[in-house]
């Protein structure tokens, strides 16, 4: 072997041990730290921590309590239920209270002591008790000045509690004693929307006055089941439904409704109307009208925004289309879509034409007519004629003083 040869051939075998030891020492004798990029978990929100129900300041600020003669849900603590416990006074209500529930009891009386501390309370249920006027304390709600709803129907009432406060919006008296709302009774009352009377006892002279009309925000008044003989006066402009049913009122003004031009639905079912003027109801809100139980028998005008018009039990002989609706407009064609003129005295079915000037009708309620009027005729029987004066004056003589 040449000198070059032997020289390269110790170069490489050099070389290769250089590299074998370089390898054998990456394997045994260090440990390289390799720098991993650590997987980071997925960032999952922790769980939400439970809070209580917000309930507002008297839960916050108040302990929790409960009449022992009641029952306050945990689920809801501001609610105390003390009804169908045969209570004869109410009891003392705990400050957190908004809601007193206790209706079915024999409550006569209410004084302002339960009261006192219950200063958060938004609404009371004291329907289907004993009140009577006379045992009420006039300021037994004046300091509730947050209550807005207040059930007091079917009980033993003369007249409206005084002092109610003026948050109120909701005020039920429905199936009392009372007679009169004096001019004072709904004073200062600018926030009620809802006002039930039904079923007591009031009369044309017990509403005189501006009563209602200062109750600028009064929505739905109900006066059904009492003693009018006319439509109430002075209604306020923002009413948007009046019920009227079971009373006597005989006649509706011409133009009466000028003062609500926004109502919406009209009941005077039950009543003594004849008549009514052809273009009283042409109110371009109303949606619903019901006058069965009358004695009505000329037809009126349709105001184009009806839906719901109730004719039954009246004396219809027929009704005039032309009349209900005297033209037709396609870009504005009447809303009517159900009516209901069952028990009168018509002789066939609605006139086809009605489909014309109702477009969007889908009910037309026909039902049973009431049967024609059967005069009996009394026969006179034939007078009876005494044999023996028939036969004394065949004879010439006089009457007898005998017959």
């Amino acid at each position: 072997m040449g000198l070059w040869n032997r020289w390269l051939l110790f170069v490489l075998l050099v070389g290769l041990n250089v590299v074998c030891q370089d390898y054998d020492n990456e394997a045994t004798n260090e440990i390289f730290e390799y720098e991993i990029e650590e997987e980071t978990p997925p960032q999952v929100p922790p769980p939400p921590i439970p809070q209580p129900p917000d309930y507002g300041d008297p839960y916050m600020l108040y302990p929790l309590q409960c009449a022992p003669e009641c029952f306050c849900p945990m689920s809801y603590p501001l609610a105390m239920y003390c009804d169908h416990r045969k209570l004869k006074v109410v009891p003392n209500i705990p400050r957190q209270i908004r809601h007193l529930y206790i209706q079915f009891n024999d409550i006569e009386a209410l004084t302002a002591a339960p009261f006192a501390n219950a200063t958060s309370l938004r609404e009371i249920n004291l329907s289907h008790n004993s009140l009577k006027s006379s045992l009420v304390d006039r300021n037994v709600f004046a300091k509730l000045k947050d209550l807005l709803q207040l059930h007091l129907e079917y009980n033993e009432l003369e007249e409206v509690p005084p002092s109610l406060p003026k948050t109120l919006q909701r005020l039920f008296l429905g199936f009392n004693k009372i007679s009169k709302l004096p001019a004072d009774a709904l004073q200062g009352l600018a926030s009620i929307t809802v006002l039930d009377l039904c079923n007591n006892r009031l009369t044309d002279a017990g509403i005189k006055g501006k009563t209602l009309s200062s109750l600028k925000s009064l929505m739905q008044i109900n006066i059904c089941g009492n003693k009018l003989r006319s439509m109430p006066s002075d209604l306020p402009p923002s009413v948007l439904q009046l019920s009227l049913e079971n009373n006597s009122i005989a006649s509706i003004p011409d133009g009466y409704f000028k003062k609500t031009p926004q109502l919406m639905s009209l009941r005077v079912s039950h009543n003594k109307l004849r008549t009514v003027p052809y273009k009283v109801f042409n109110l371009s809100s109303l949606m619903e009208l019901n006058l069965g139980h009358n004695q009505l028998s000329k037809t009126f005008y349709i105001p184009t925004a009806l839906e719901h018009l109730y004719l039954n039990h009246n004396e219809f002989l027929d009704l005039n289309v032309s009349l209900m609706c005297p033209s037709v407009d396609i870009t504005k064609p009447n809303l009517l879509t159900y009516i209901r003129i069952d028990n009168n005295r018509l002789k066939g079915p609605l006139d086809f034409y009605a489909y014309t000037c109702f477009p969007r009708i889908r009910v037309v309620f026909y039902g049973e007519q009431k049967k024609a009027e059967v005069i009996e005729k009394k026969t006179i029987p034939p007078r009876r004629i005494n044999p023996r004066r028939k036969l004394d004056k065949t004879r010439g003589g006089g009457d007898s003083k005998s017959d």
